[in-house]
Formats: C-alpha cells, sequence, structure tokens
C-alpha cells in the first residue's frame, strides 16, 4: 500500500508525462511543501498520511485566499489559475462535510455538552473538532457552532 506522499510523486511522474503544466506545477508545489514540513524542526522526520493531509489541506486553503484575492484585485485569470490548482488539490482531501451534515454534527454536540449560550462555545467546539478534523474548514465549524449556540 503506497502513502499519500508516494501518490502524490506518481501523479507527479503522470502529470509530467503526460505534459499537464497544471497539475505538475501544483503537485511539485505540494511535495515542496510538505518536504518543507518534514525538515522543520529539530530533526526530521517522515510525515504520516494525517500529516501529509494537513499540508495539502493548508495548500489548498492558500490556493482559495488567494484566488479570491486575484479576483478581488480585478486579475480573474490569476484567480482562475489558483482556484484551478485548488482543484487539483482537493481531489487528495477527503470529502468535505456538506453544511447539513455539519449542523447535524454540531447540534448533536450541544445537545450532548448542554452548553447554551457564547460562554459554551469552547465545550462545543471541543466535541465537534475531533470528528470534522479535515472534511470541514475551522471557520465554517465555528460559525455553525455560533449559529446553533444562538439560535
Amino acid at each position: 500500500m503506497t502513502t499519500l506522499k508516494e501518490q502524490l510523486q506518481e501523479d507527479l511522474t503522470a502529470a509530467i508525462k503526460a505534459r499537464d503544466e497544471l497539475r505538475s506545477s501544483t503537485i511539485r508545489l505540494t511535495l515542496s511543501a510538505i518536504t518543507s514540513a518534514e525538515v522543520s524542526g529539530k530533526q526530521k522526520k517522515e510525515l504520516s498520511d494525517a500529516e501529509v493531509l494537513q499540508v495539502i489541506g493548508k495548500e489548498a486553503k492558500k490556493r482559495r485566499e488567494a484566488a479570491e484575492a486575484f479576483e478581488g484585485a480585478g486579475r480573474a485569470e490569476q484567480g482562475a489559475r489558483e482556484r484551478a490548482e485548488g482543484v487539483v488539490l482537493d481531489a487528495y482531501l477527503p470529502q468535505q462535510l456538506t453544511d447539513g451534515e455539519l449542523a447535524g454534527i454540531v447540534a448533536a454536540a450541544v445537545a450532548e455538552s448542554g452548553a447554551s449560550g457564547p460562554q459554551g462555545m469552547g465545550a462545543v467546539m471541543k466535541l465537534v473538532r475531533p470528528q470534522v478534523e479535515g472534511r470541514a474548514d475551522g471557520g465554517r465549524v465555528a460559525a455553525a457552532v455560533k449559529a446553533a449556540l444562538a439560535g
């Protein structure tokens, strides 16, 4: 069974052979970010698949934010490229939760914790975060928890 990093390296080779410039450059940058994460700190370590997923998630988030910034500055072509790179990275990430699924998880956590009002947000987030790790952006989760506690 191949690791996620090995899968990325195989996909990079295939993209280079197919002359797919978008995929190859995106995967190359992602592998570079993974290598940087491996050598950061006091000693080099091999990242687990879960840690590689976190790096890919951060890279995908960077692409989304950059796309919004470029489009806001009137550079739609560069924004479209960033979005396309994000789509390439999304293929390696787990399926994202729908708003309905996220609301269900949050409602169950609110009921379990017995929290009410904004002061209970930390308790609810502590229950929700492990269930949605890697499948929902932190901002979306926080917004759903705030909405559930407010209403």
